[in-house]
């Protein structure tokens, strides 16, 4: 059985405000370790009225604190956006906060557009020195030597687990080098899915983290108790996307019958490029999808996005998706005969 976690958007909805968001991913995670998701990830964006998690280290901290098992992380921390030293400081607080829970994905992109760049206060150039950043980051975490001018407390020697998160094979090029876990976001981004885990695998070098590759992929998967009402649920997902083509950054919206009524043919292709790779249904339909995803990619953990409006029917699709993944191991248990 492959090894299922959650990345939440913390939506925004048109029913729901900023704090019920934050509250809803905290609920959501405490329902999540019962289910037996390893970890519940949250992502830094800026400038988008629809996502709560923009001062992600706050966010994660009331989700930890609102479960007791489930490993709560960034998926990720934009390190552009930010001097190593200020997240070595955040997360060392967060490992101390909720030690051996922690995890901290690291991205390149900026996770905003150019003028919200420069509102941070952060050169467009600043990923060109993410190799260099991810290596004084993780330089922070370990424990302090003697002499050490410039430390970050309480940071050293919590060891906080760096990922590398990607969108094509660059993430998955520095991942190897580095000997870090590798997480791919095929959940909007899937054309590269397979040559950068080839790239990965193919030239991971281990490392004192990691002694051979491991590698999480991202895919959006929304169960219901038939693929029609998981196809409906799956609209609010597509609206979202067509927007991205709109320059739209509005609040999340309630699933609608027929999506076809709501974008145009222009905005339908490059969205379901996007989305192509999602797997929508019953328990059967994803149970399948999973199976066939994990067989293709080799992948050792997913990361599931289930962006459904309504937090009832989003708790629904996610216990759903756990209980379809438990069922694969069942089905490929070898069973015992009588002789």
């Amino acid at each position: 059985m492959v090894s299922l976690s959650i990345l939440d958007l913390v939506r925004i909805t048109e029913e729901t405000d900023a704090r019920g968001a934050l509250d809803n991913a905290r609920d959501l995670a405490a329902h999540a370790e019962r289910w037996n998701y390893r970890r519940f990830w949250v992502a830094e964006h800026h400038n988008m009225p629809g996502i709560a998690s923009a001062a992600t280290s706050i966010a994660i901290a009331h989700i930890a604190a609102g479960s007791k098992t489930i490993r709560v992380g960034a998926g990720g921390i934009m390190l552009p956006n930010h001097a190593p030293l200020i997240i070595a400081e955040q997360f060392g607080t967060l490992a101390r906060l909720f030690p051996g829970r922690i995890d901290l994905g690291l991205g390149r992109a900026p996770g905003t557009d150019q003028i919200t760049v420069q509102a941070l206060r952060r050169s467009p150039a600043a990923s060109d020195t993410f190799p260099q950043d991810v290596l004084e980051l993780q330089a922070y975490f370990e424990p302090a030597a003697p002499g050490q001018r410039v430390q970050a407390v309480p940071a050293a020697g919590t060891k906080v687990p760096l990922w590398i998160l990607g969108s094509s094979t660059f993430g998955a090029h520095l991942a190897a080098e580095l000997g870090l876990p590798y997480a791919f976001a095929s959940h909007f981004a899937p054309a590269d899915l397979l040559p950068a885990l080839e790239v990965y695998r193919s030239r991971f070098k281990p490392s004192e983290q990691l002694d051979r590759p491991y590698a999480m992929v991202g895919v959006n998967i929304i169960a219901a108790e038939t693929d029609a009402q998981a196809r409906r649920l799956w609209t609010t997902q597509q609206m979202s996307f067509a927007d991205i083509f709109r320059g739209a950054r509005g609040l999340s919206h309630p699933p609608i019958d027929d999506i076809e009524t709501y974008w145009s043919p222009r905005e339908k292709v490059p969205a379901m490029q996007m989305l192509q790779r999602s797997i929508i249904g019953s328990p059967e339909t994803v149970g399948a999808g999973i199976a066939a995803l994990v067989d293709e990619t080799g992948a050792d953990e997913l990361m599931i996005v289930s962006d459904v409006y309504n937090h009832s029917a989003r708790l629904r699709s996610f216990e759903l998706i756990a209980a379809a993944n438990a069922a694969i191991s069942r089905a490929s248990a070898p069973t015992e005969t009588c002789h």
